[in-house]
């Protein structure tokens, strides 16, 4: 499968099945934390960059093999919002299953009363707000040319007025970037705003695009969600669930995986529902045939496509 990846446990949507629509790696911004890597094509330019179809094929295949599921969420390569189908994709996975269905999206392209709508039949979007200052926002998140922080915290705002489902905003911290009080002020004015239904605070955890990122300490993670009030919390330590058993080839669950982030040992035992040590196992094979490679970040080894 191209486009249809998982379930991953996730540490804030629980299993997760992933659905990726668009081609590595599209987005909006080039953040230096992004776990996928430096973005290779950065626009603001809507198009069907994956044929919708060709997806809800892909997907029906997947959900007949009745994986244990918590969400259906669009994600993957870059920002699902810039494929232009994105509201009929949302529709046809809709018709297809009653799992609920998250979108993650950075947020940017909320400017758009198109987006908005394709977004509102979505059970929970989870977009992200690193910062509200230009210069806090072009730090840290590298944006496209056209895009304007101000801008796109108000369209959250007229968002969340509109949405009827469930929001859960991210925001991800990195040290000496965007953490400083007045920065963490500025977001907080818009989760005040906003009325989040859950806010997850976090920093850069896995092998980020610029090497030079560094994560927030705990202690300063918790002041922060303290500050954003009782929906906050932090989830950068957190920790996914785990498949009870092994429902189909590890093999094919880690190379989709790795292909959209760089994963652990760990993460893949509790994706394919296998042990830790059989999950090295396999990655280590699969490092020695070329399909991965593998870096350390702090204190873990990473494997990536």
């Amino acid at each position: 499968m191209k486009h249809v990846f998982g379930p991953v446990p996730s540490r804030r949507l629980g299993f997760s099945l992933g659905v990726d629509p668009v081609v590595p790696k599209t987005c909006t911004l080039d953040c230096v934390y992004c776990e996928l890597g430096p973005t290779t094509n950065r626009t603001v330019e809507r198009k069907p960059y994956v044929p919708v179809d060709g997806i809800l094929e892909e997907l029906e295949a997947r959900l007949a093999e009745n994986p244990e599921l918590d969400f259906v969420t669009l994600s993957g390569s870059g920002e699902p919002t810039l494929n232009s189908d994105i509201g009929r994709l949302i529709e046809g996975i809709k018709a297809m299953t009653d799992v609920p269905v998250a979108v993650l999206t950075n947020g940017t392209l909320l400017t758009d009363p198109d987006v908005r709508a394709a977004l509102a039949q979505a059970d929970v979007v989870a977009p992200s707000i690193d910062a509200v200052s230009k210069g806090a926002f072009e730090k840290v998140n590298r944006p496209h040319e056209s895009l304007d922080p101000g801008v796109i915290a108000d369209a959250l705002v007229t968002f969340a007025r509109e949405y009827r489902g469930k929001i859960w905003l991210e925001v991800l911290f990195v040290e000496g970037l965007n953490d400083d009080s007045d920065e963490v002020g500025r977001i907080a004015g818009i989760i005040d705003a906003v009325k989040p239904d859950r806010v997850h605070v976090n920093t850069v955890v896995r092998p980020p695009a610029a090497p030079h990122s560094r994560a927030l300490s705990p202690a300063r993670l918790q002041e922060i969600a303290e500050r954003f009030g009782p929906a906050a919390e932090v989830i950068a330590s957190a920790t996914g669930p785990s498949q009870p058993k092994a429902e189909r080839d590890a093999s094919d669950v880690i190379v989709a995986m790795a292909a959209r982030r760089p994963v652990t040992a760990i993460d893949v035992a509790r994706s394919a529902g296998i042990s830790q040590a059989a999950a090295a196992k396999r990655l280590n094979a699969l490092v020695e045939r070329g399909v991965l490679s593998v870096v350390r970040h702090g204190e873990r080894l990473y494997y990536k496509q």
